[in-house]
C-alpha cells in the first residue's frame, strides 16, 4: 500500500517534472529566435551606418556641406583603475578587434568578474563600449568615433607613460 503511494507521487513528481523541461525548451527555443534576430538587427544597423556615412562623404566632398561634428561624448572622470582597464581595451582591441573580460583580466591579472564589473563602471561613466555576444559570452569593443576622438583630443585626458604603455 505505501509503495503504491510511492509510485502515485513520484509520477506526479515526474509528471511535473517533463512539463517544467518542455516550458524551459520552449523558452530556450524564444531565447535563441530572439537572439538570431539581434544580430540580423545589428547586422542592419552596421550596414545603415555605413551607408549613412557614405552619404555623409559624399555630401561633405561633392555638395560642400559641412556637418558639425563636436565631441558628443559626455564622460565622467575615470579612477585609476578604470582608466588602466580603458586603457587595456583600447590596446587590445587594436591587436584583437573584440575583447573579452578574460582577456582584459589576464591582462591585468584579475579576476573575470572583477573585469567585467570595470567594463559596466566604465559604461556607467559614459564611455561608448560596445558589447555583442557570441557564445553566450561578452565581446567587446570602443565606439570608433569615439576612439578617433580619444586619439585626437585625450578625452579621457590619460597619459600613456603613467600606465607604461
Amino acid at each position: 500500500m505505501l509503495s503504491k503511494s510511492f509510485k502515485v507521487e513520484f509520477t506526479k513528481i515526474r509528471h511535473e517534472f517533463e512539463e517544467h523541461l518542455q516550458t524551459i525548451n520552449e523558452n530556450t527555443n524564444e531565447i535563441a529566435a530572439n537572439y538570431e534576430y539581434i544580430c540580423e538587427l545589428e547586422g542592419k544597423l552596421e550596414r545603415l551606418s555605413e551607408r549613412v556615412d557614405q552619404l555623409q562623404m559624399f555630401l561633405e566632398a561633392n555638395c560642400n556641406f559641412a556637418i558639425a561634428k563636436g565631441n558628443e561624448f559626455d564622460v565622467k572622470k575615470l579612477n585609476r583603475r578604470e582608466q588602466e582597464v580603458f586603457l587595456v581595451i583600447y590596446t587590445l582591441e587594436e591587436e584583437k578587434g573584440s575583447i573579452t573580460y578574460l582577456d582584459i583580466a589576464n591582462k591585468l591579472g584579475i579576476s573575470e568578474q572583477l573585469a567585467g564589473s570595470y567594463v559596466t563602471a566604465l559604461i556607467e561613466k559614459g564611455v561608448p563600449i560596445l558589447k555583442r555576444y557570441i557564445n553566450s559570452r561578452p565581446h567587446i569593443s570602443l565606439d570608433p568615433v569615439f576612439k578617433t576622438l580619444q586619439v585626437k583630443e585625450n578625452i579621457l585626458q590619460l597619459s600613456l607613460q603613467e600606465f607604461g604603455f
